[in-house]
Protein backbone atom coordinates (compact mmCIF):
# COMPACT_ATOMS: atom_id res chain seq x y z
CA UNK A 1 0.00 0.00 0.00
CA UNK A 2 1.29 3.46 -0.81
CA UNK A 3 2.70 5.57 2.00
CA UNK A 4 0.38 8.31 0.76
CA UNK A 5 -2.67 6.31 1.83
CA UNK A 6 -5.68 8.50 2.26
CA UNK A 7 -3.98 11.70 1.09
CA UNK A 8 -5.92 13.49 -1.60
CA UNK A 9 -5.04 17.12 -1.21
CA UNK A 10 -2.00 18.98 -0.01
CA UNK A 11 0.47 21.72 -0.84
CA UNK A 12 2.65 20.55 -3.68
CA UNK A 13 4.40 23.02 -5.90
CA UNK A 14 4.57 21.15 -9.18
CA UNK A 15 3.39 18.16 -11.11
CA UNK A 16 5.04 14.97 -9.87
CA UNK A 17 7.50 13.24 -12.14
CA UNK A 18 6.11 10.24 -14.05
CA UNK A 19 6.31 7.06 -12.02
CA UNK A 20 8.90 4.68 -13.57
CA UNK A 21 8.11 1.13 -14.57
CA UNK A 22 8.79 -1.04 -11.50
CA UNK A 23 11.29 -3.83 -12.02
CA UNK A 24 9.48 -7.16 -12.10
CA UNK A 25 12.60 -9.20 -12.73
CA UNK A 26 11.72 -12.47 -14.37
CA UNK A 27 8.18 -12.46 -12.92
CA UNK A 28 5.30 -12.48 -15.37
CA UNK A 29 2.67 -9.91 -14.28
CA UNK A 30 -0.01 -11.69 -16.32
CA UNK A 31 0.62 -15.10 -14.74
CA UNK A 32 -2.16 -14.72 -12.17
CA UNK A 33 -4.60 -12.20 -10.78
CA UNK A 34 -2.36 -11.66 -7.75
CA UNK A 35 0.64 -10.95 -9.97
CA UNK A 36 -1.37 -8.63 -12.22
CA UNK A 37 -2.85 -6.71 -9.31
CA UNK A 38 0.56 -6.38 -7.67
CA UNK A 39 1.88 -4.88 -10.91
CA UNK A 40 -1.01 -2.45 -11.39
CA UNK A 41 -1.50 -1.30 -7.79
CA UNK A 42 1.52 1.05 -7.53
CA UNK A 43 0.28 2.91 -10.61
CA UNK A 44 -3.23 3.22 -9.17
CA UNK A 45 -1.92 4.56 -5.87
CA UNK A 46 0.37 7.03 -7.64
CA UNK A 47 -2.40 8.33 -9.91
CA UNK A 48 -5.22 8.44 -7.37
CA UNK A 49 -3.55 8.96 -4.00
CA UNK A 50 -0.45 11.09 -4.60
CA UNK A 51 -1.01 14.68 -3.42
CA UNK A 52 -1.06 17.23 -6.20
CA UNK A 53 -2.06 20.87 -6.51
CA UNK A 54 -2.71 20.83 -10.24
CA UNK A 55 -5.75 19.89 -12.29
CA UNK A 56 -4.11 16.80 -13.74
CA UNK A 57 -3.46 13.44 -12.12
CA UNK A 58 0.15 12.36 -11.58
CA UNK A 59 1.39 10.32 -14.53
CA UNK A 60 3.33 7.11 -15.05
CA UNK A 61 6.15 6.45 -17.47
CA UNK A 62 5.07 5.44 -20.96
CA UNK A 63 6.85 2.09 -20.60
CA UNK A 64 4.84 1.38 -17.43
CA UNK A 65 1.66 2.43 -19.21
CA UNK A 66 2.36 0.05 -22.06
CA UNK A 67 3.42 -2.66 -19.62
CA UNK A 68 0.06 -2.46 -17.83
CA UNK A 69 -1.85 -2.60 -21.11
CA UNK A 70 0.17 -5.62 -22.26
CA UNK A 71 -0.16 -7.43 -18.93
CA UNK A 72 -3.96 -6.99 -18.88
CA UNK A 73 -4.24 -8.05 -22.52
CA UNK A 74 -2.16 -11.19 -21.89
CA UNK A 75 -4.08 -12.02 -18.70
CA UNK A 76 -7.48 -11.67 -20.36
CA UNK A 77 -6.29 -13.65 -23.38
CA UNK A 78 -5.04 -16.47 -21.17
CA UNK A 79 -8.37 -16.50 -19.31
CA UNK A 80 -10.34 -16.69 -22.55
CA UNK A 81 -8.19 -19.47 -23.95
CA UNK A 82 -8.37 -21.48 -20.73
CA UNK A 83 -12.15 -21.04 -20.61
CA UNK A 84 -12.44 -22.25 -24.19
CA UNK A 85 -10.30 -25.30 -23.44
CA UNK A 86 -12.29 -26.02 -20.27
CA UNK A 87 -15.59 -25.93 -22.13
CA UNK A 88 -14.18 -28.23 -24.80
CA UNK A 89 -12.98 -30.75 -22.23
CA UNK A 90 -15.34 -33.55 -21.15
CA UNK A 91 -14.14 -32.96 -17.60
CA UNK A 92 -14.95 -29.26 -17.47
CA UNK A 93 -17.50 -29.88 -14.72
CA UNK A 94 -14.59 -30.35 -12.33
CA UNK A 95 -13.17 -26.90 -13.01
CA UNK A 96 -13.68 -24.50 -10.12
CA UNK A 97 -13.08 -20.83 -9.40
CA UNK A 98 -9.37 -21.61 -9.11
CA UNK A 99 -9.19 -22.28 -12.84
CA UNK A 100 -7.35 -19.54 -14.69
CA UNK A 101 -9.82 -19.97 -17.49
CA UNK A 102 -12.60 -18.22 -15.63
CA UNK A 103 -14.98 -21.15 -15.13
CA UNK A 104 -16.79 -20.97 -11.81
CA UNK A 105 -19.03 -23.36 -9.91
CA UNK A 106 -22.65 -22.42 -9.21
CA UNK A 107 -23.08 -22.37 -5.43
CA UNK A 108 -26.65 -23.71 -5.50
CA UNK A 109 -26.36 -26.45 -8.11
CA UNK A 110 -22.69 -27.34 -8.08
CA UNK A 111 -22.57 -27.15 -11.86
CA UNK A 112 -19.82 -25.37 -13.75
CA UNK A 113 -20.63 -21.91 -15.06
CA UNK A 114 -18.68 -19.52 -17.23
CA UNK A 115 -17.12 -16.53 -15.51
CA UNK A 116 -16.38 -13.76 -18.01
CA UNK A 117 -12.67 -13.05 -18.32
CA UNK A 118 -11.96 -9.74 -16.64
CA UNK A 119 -14.66 -10.05 -13.98
CA UNK A 120 -12.10 -10.77 -11.25
CA UNK A 121 -10.02 -7.69 -12.06
CA UNK A 122 -13.18 -5.56 -12.28
CA UNK A 123 -14.19 -6.73 -8.80
CA UNK A 124 -10.74 -5.82 -7.45
CA UNK A 125 -11.09 -2.32 -8.89
CA UNK A 126 -14.54 -1.94 -7.35
CA UNK A 127 -13.13 -2.89 -3.94
CA UNK A 128 -10.21 -0.50 -4.46
CA UNK A 129 -12.57 2.44 -4.97
CA UNK A 130 -14.78 1.28 -2.10
CA UNK A 131 -11.83 1.28 0.31
CA UNK A 132 -10.54 4.60 -1.01
CA UNK A 133 -13.88 6.38 -0.64
CA UNK A 134 -14.23 5.05 2.91
CA UNK A 135 -10.74 6.32 3.77
CA UNK A 136 -11.66 9.75 2.49
CA UNK A 137 -14.82 9.74 4.60
CA UNK A 138 -12.77 8.85 7.68
CA UNK A 139 -10.56 11.84 6.91
CA UNK A 140 -13.49 14.27 6.84
CA UNK A 141 -13.41 16.99 9.52
CA UNK A 142 -15.61 16.48 12.56
CA UNK A 143 -16.68 20.11 12.41
CA UNK A 144 -19.61 20.56 10.04
CA UNK A 145 -18.53 24.16 9.44
CA UNK A 146 -15.58 22.97 7.34
CA UNK A 147 -17.14 19.85 5.82
CA UNK A 148 -18.08 21.32 2.44
CA UNK A 149 -14.66 22.94 2.12
CA UNK A 150 -13.26 19.41 2.48
CA UNK A 151 -15.71 17.66 0.16
CA UNK A 152 -15.20 19.84 -2.92
CA UNK A 153 -11.40 19.55 -3.36
CA UNK A 154 -11.50 15.96 -2.11
CA UNK A 155 -13.95 14.94 -4.82
CA UNK A 156 -12.11 16.94 -7.45
CA UNK A 157 -8.87 15.07 -6.71
CA UNK A 158 -10.70 11.73 -6.56
CA UNK A 159 -12.51 12.28 -9.86
CA UNK A 160 -9.37 13.48 -11.66
CA UNK A 161 -7.57 10.32 -10.56
CA UNK A 162 -10.50 8.10 -11.47
CA UNK A 163 -10.68 9.64 -14.93
CA UNK A 164 -6.96 8.98 -15.46
CA UNK A 165 -7.35 5.36 -14.30
CA UNK A 166 -10.29 4.95 -16.66
CA UNK A 167 -8.00 5.92 -19.55
CA UNK A 168 -5.13 3.76 -18.28
CA UNK A 169 -7.31 0.67 -18.00
CA UNK A 170 -9.34 1.30 -21.12
CA UNK A 171 -8.78 -2.30 -22.23
CA UNK A 172 -10.89 -3.45 -19.25
CA UNK A 173 -13.72 -1.24 -20.53
CA UNK A 174 -13.38 -2.46 -24.10
CA UNK A 175 -12.91 -6.15 -23.31
CA UNK A 176 -15.03 -6.80 -20.20
CA UNK A 177 -17.41 -3.88 -19.58
CA UNK A 178 -18.57 -3.49 -23.18
CA UNK A 179 -19.23 -7.21 -23.46
CA UNK A 180 -21.17 -7.23 -20.19
CA UNK A 181 -23.30 -4.33 -21.43
CA UNK A 182 -23.83 -5.98 -24.81
CA UNK A 183 -24.93 -9.18 -23.09
CA UNK A 184 -27.36 -7.14 -20.97
CA UNK A 185 -25.50 -7.95 -17.76
CA UNK A 186 -24.58 -4.32 -17.39
CA UNK A 187 -26.14 -0.91 -17.83
CA UNK A 188 -28.70 -0.75 -20.71
CA UNK A 189 -27.98 2.84 -21.68
CA UNK A 190 -26.49 2.74 -25.18
CA UNK A 191 -29.15 4.97 -26.67
CA UNK A 192 -28.61 7.90 -24.29
CA UNK A 193 -26.31 10.85 -24.75
CA UNK A 194 -22.85 10.48 -23.21
CA UNK A 195 -23.39 12.71 -20.16
CA UNK A 196 -26.82 11.34 -19.38
CA UNK A 197 -25.46 7.84 -19.89
CA UNK A 198 -22.65 8.33 -17.40
CA UNK A 199 -24.98 9.82 -14.80
CA UNK A 200 -27.38 6.93 -15.21
CA UNK A 201 -24.49 4.46 -14.89
CA UNK A 202 -23.24 6.19 -11.75
CA UNK A 203 -26.77 6.04 -10.30
CA UNK A 204 -27.19 2.36 -11.15
CA UNK A 205 -27.38 -0.52 -8.69
CA UNK A 206 -24.11 -2.00 -7.47
CA UNK A 207 -24.63 -5.25 -9.37
CA UNK A 208 -24.63 -3.42 -12.70
CA UNK A 209 -21.42 -3.55 -14.71
CA UNK A 210 -20.45 -0.01 -15.73
CA UNK A 211 -17.33 1.65 -17.18
CA UNK A 212 -14.50 2.15 -14.69
CA UNK A 213 -14.98 5.92 -14.54
CA UNK A 214 -18.63 5.47 -13.55
CA UNK A 215 -17.62 2.66 -11.16
CA UNK A 216 -15.39 5.08 -9.23
CA UNK A 217 -18.06 7.80 -9.05
CA UNK A 218 -20.70 5.29 -7.96
CA UNK A 219 -18.50 4.19 -5.07
CA UNK A 220 -17.88 7.80 -4.04
CA UNK A 221 -21.64 8.22 -3.78
CA UNK A 222 -22.31 5.02 -1.84
CA UNK A 223 -19.29 5.11 0.50
CA UNK A 224 -18.68 8.84 0.98
CA UNK A 225 -21.69 11.01 0.12
CA UNK A 226 -24.47 8.66 1.21
CA UNK A 227 -23.22 8.31 4.83
CA UNK A 228 -23.00 12.10 5.09
CA UNK A 229 -26.60 12.35 3.90
CA UNK A 230 -27.90 9.80 6.40
CA UNK A 231 -29.99 10.99 9.32
CA UNK A 232 -28.11 10.67 12.64
CA UNK A 233 -29.31 8.04 15.06
CA UNK A 234 -29.68 8.25 18.80
CA UNK A 235 -29.64 5.03 20.85
CA UNK A 236 -30.44 2.97 17.79
CA UNK A 237 -33.37 5.14 16.76
CA UNK A 238 -33.50 7.48 13.80
CA UNK A 239 -33.09 11.06 14.93
CA UNK A 240 -36.29 13.05 14.51
CA UNK A 241 -36.07 16.73 15.51
CA UNK A 242 -38.87 18.24 17.51
CA UNK A 243 -41.39 20.20 15.48
CA UNK A 244 -41.85 23.90 16.07
CA UNK A 245 -45.11 25.34 17.34
CA UNK A 246 -46.18 25.77 13.74
CA UNK A 247 -45.25 22.22 12.87
CA UNK A 248 -42.60 23.38 10.40
CA UNK A 249 -39.59 21.03 10.37
CA UNK A 250 -38.26 21.93 6.93
CA UNK A 251 -35.40 24.09 8.19
CA UNK A 252 -34.10 21.52 10.68
CA UNK A 253 -31.05 19.63 9.35
CA UNK A 254 -31.34 15.86 9.09
CA UNK A 255 -27.76 14.92 8.28
CA UNK A 256 -24.16 16.08 8.56
CA UNK A 257 -24.30 17.39 5.03
CA UNK A 258 -27.47 19.33 5.79
CA UNK A 259 -25.77 20.84 8.85
CA UNK A 260 -22.81 21.83 6.65
CA UNK A 261 -25.07 23.45 4.06
CA UNK A 262 -26.83 25.42 6.79
CA UNK A 263 -23.44 26.56 8.09
CA UNK A 264 -22.42 28.15 4.80
CA UNK A 265 -25.88 29.59 4.10
CA UNK A 266 -26.76 31.02 7.48
CA UNK A 267 -23.95 30.84 10.02
CA UNK A 268 -20.49 31.33 8.57
CA UNK A 269 -19.14 34.84 8.22
CA UNK A 270 -18.12 34.57 4.58
CA UNK A 271 -18.70 36.73 1.54
CA UNK A 272 -21.56 36.19 -0.86
CA UNK A 273 -19.08 35.17 -3.54
CA UNK A 274 -17.50 32.52 -1.27
CA UNK A 275 -20.94 31.25 -0.34
CA UNK A 276 -21.92 31.05 -4.01
CA UNK A 277 -18.72 29.22 -4.95
CA UNK A 278 -19.15 26.64 -2.18
CA UNK A 279 -22.78 26.07 -3.10
CA UNK A 280 -21.97 25.71 -6.79
CA UNK A 281 -19.08 23.35 -6.06
CA UNK A 282 -21.16 21.13 -3.81
CA UNK A 283 -24.01 21.04 -6.32
CA UNK A 284 -21.58 20.00 -9.07
CA UNK A 285 -20.17 17.24 -6.87
CA UNK A 286 -23.60 15.86 -6.00
CA UNK A 287 -24.67 16.03 -9.63
CA UNK A 288 -21.52 14.20 -10.75
CA UNK A 289 -22.24 11.28 -8.43
CA UNK A 290 -25.93 11.24 -9.42
CA UNK A 291 -27.59 12.58 -6.32
CA UNK A 292 -30.90 13.76 -7.70
CA UNK A 293 -31.68 17.46 -7.90
CA UNK A 294 -33.82 18.66 -5.04
CA UNK A 295 -32.73 15.89 -2.67
CA UNK A 296 -33.77 16.93 0.86
CA UNK A 297 -30.41 15.84 2.33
Amino acid sequence: MSSDKGKQTGPTAALLLPMPNPSAGSANPSASLAALWGYILPALNHIVRSPTSVNEAPTIDISYHMGIHTAIYNYFTAQSEAATNARASPHNIECTADCTGGVDRDASTGTATKQASGADLYEHLDKYYTDLARELLLGAPKDDATLIQYIIPCFKRYSIGAHAVNRLLDYVNRHYVKRAVDEENGSKLAELLALAEQRAEVASMLDRVVPLGALALRRFRTEFIKPLMAAPKVEGQEYRPEATSTGDKSYLPKSRLAHAVREILEVQDITLEERRNLGTGLAATLRAVSVRDGHPL
